[in-house]
């Protein structure tokens, strides 16, 4: 079955965290990209995409997308046939890390919006190089267009997160866990975590990209898609 892709995207980011991916593999089949606007919990916008979506799907997620794209798994795990998660974290935010978004949304509410997001996406997140500079421009583009009131949504949603662990155990779909080498959000000892506690899955390191493999190593992104599209469905 050359099932539809659902793609979502991470925190203030939209269709263009896509941009490269969406050219190729669109070619090649129906690529739907969610909508993560809307909703104060990651519950809510899971189930705001879930009632667009079709009976059957692949599921890909990076950062906040990979967020909601577990809890789209935990609560229809019947219509996922594959899922990959990208640059992301599936434990619940502890009282300390939760609190620690409340100066941002201060920022926000103050009119520093870019400010803000300058210190939510730093540099260092990425792998060095010429083209960290424009992948940053653009995440900085994307979160100006959403605006402050999708900023302070999707904070509170990250804040109450629930912990995924158990969802990614009872997975029983090809799984890719891929993650940037020089991520410096969501480490690779993170992912090779995550990827242990999933019975299917693959883990693949970009080398030459950061938190933003999608945009840094676009190429090699579209690379691991296309080989976790192609894998063999489970016998469960």
């Amino acid at each position: 079955m050359n099932e539809p892709v659902v793609l979502i995207p991470g925190m203030m980011s939209d269709a263009r965290l896509y941009g490269p991916q969406i050219e190729v593999l669109s070619r090649e089949r129906t690529v739907i990209v969610a909508c993560t606007t809307q909703g104060e919990r990651i519950e809510e916008i899971a189930s705001n995409i879930l009632t667009a979506l079709p009976a059957k799907f692949a599921l890909a997620g990076l950062s906040m997308g990979g967020i909601i794209a577990m809890e789209i798994l935990r609560r229809a795990p019947e219509r996922v046939t594959r899922i990959a998660l990208m640059d992301t974290n599936p434990l619940a935010e502890t009282p300390q890390s939760a609190a620690g978004y409340e100066p941002m949304l201060v920022g926000v509410k103050a009119g520093r919006l870019d400010e803000v997001m300058r210190g939510f996406m730093k540099p260092d997140y990425l792998a060095p190089g010429p083209g960290r500079m424009k992948v940053l421009a653009l995440m900085q583009e994307m979160a100006r267009d959403l605006g402050p009131e999708v900023f302070t949504r999707q904070v509170r949603a990250l804040q109450r997160r629930r912990d995924q662990q158990s969802t990614l155990r009872k997975c029983k779909v090809p799984t890719l866990v891929m993650c940037g080498r020089h991520d410096g959000l969501t480490p690779v000892k993170r992912h090779t975590f995550m990827a242990e506690l999933i019975p299917y899955a693959r883990l693949e390191i970009i080398e030459n990209a950061g938190h933003v493999p999608v945009l840094e190593a676009p190429d090699e992104t579209i690379d691991a898609l296309r080989d976790w599209m192609h894998q063999p469905y489970v016998l469960k």
